[in-house]
């Protein structure tokens, strides 16, 4: 799906997955192919339900396909250790930040992946002061998580993955439930940042402005699409927030 003659940093290879067993299973992805190359910018959209999240479990590991590969620097992944190495370096942003913060204060949620790659306690802390102070959030070291906003948290949740020095992002719905400031913040971040990404998201607008090609779900197939397709506008309109083109 792509021209790029750069390794990729992952690839899907023909991963079926579906839910449930034999008869009663529910396909949600279908010999799917896929690959990402340094400094891609995706936009994933679709329904819910069309198993763009599924694909993100897949690519790290977090949901076993019944059939295909999940390749990292062009080798197989198959043990749990394997899907480690890739989870290292390929940062997962969850929809939900409370289930990626654990931790009392901000510079410890911040700190905890440097620390798990190996980092000195130090270290660890100066990559994590680094890290908040170039997402915009210096002197939130010793805030307390549960006390932030919905959009602090986000961006706190996106700084204890840029922490890690990732290669690639998988941000899913990164501006769901923000207010305008904070979903500004977030495509202020992402415009600056070359890390090649993918991006699940609703919202055309916040697509268009962070992302330069475009994919869908559909029929348990992943899809390329025209970036025209990617727009916003407030009517009623009989296909709802399918894109559509006029």
């Amino acid at each position: 799906m792509s021209e790029h003659h750069t390794t990729a940093i992952f690839s899907l290879k023909g991963i079926s997955f579906g839910y449930g067993q034999n008869d009663s299973m529910r396909p949600v992805l279908h010999d799917v192919d896929f690959s990402l190359h340094p400094g891609q910018r995706i936009g994933l959209y679709g329904p819910n339900g069309s198993g763009k999240t599924t694909l993100f479990r897949c690519i790290t590991g977090l949901a076993r396909p019944q059939s295909g590969q999940v390749l990292f620097h062009g080798l197989p992944l198959n043990s749990e250790n394997d899907f480690y190495a890739l989870r290292c370096k390929v940062g997962f942003v969850l929809q939900h930040a409370e289930d990626q913060l654990f931790f009392p204060t901000v510079l410890e949620d911040v700190a905890f992946g440097p620390l798990n790659l190996g980092l000195a306690a130090d270290e660890a802390r100066e990559r994590a002061v680094a890290t908040l102070r170039d997402l915009g959030l210096a002197g939130f070291e010793d805030r307390l998580t549960h006390r932030l906003s919905g959009g602090e948290k986000k961006l706190v949740s996106l700084a204890a993955v840029m922490a890690m020095q990732p290669e690639a992002l998988l941000l899913d719905e990164p501006t769901n439930g923000l207010d305008n400031d904070a979903r500004q913040r977030i495509i202020d971040i992402l415009s600056s940042l070359d890390t090649a990404r993918i991006t699940i998201s609703h919202d055309w607008d916040f697509l268009a402005q962070t992302s330069t090609q475009y994919l869908t779900i559909a029929h348990n197939h992943l899809h390329s699409c025209a970036p025209s397709f990617a727009h916003a506008h407030m009517h009623a309109h009989p296909l709802g927030n399918e894109p559509h083109e006029h």
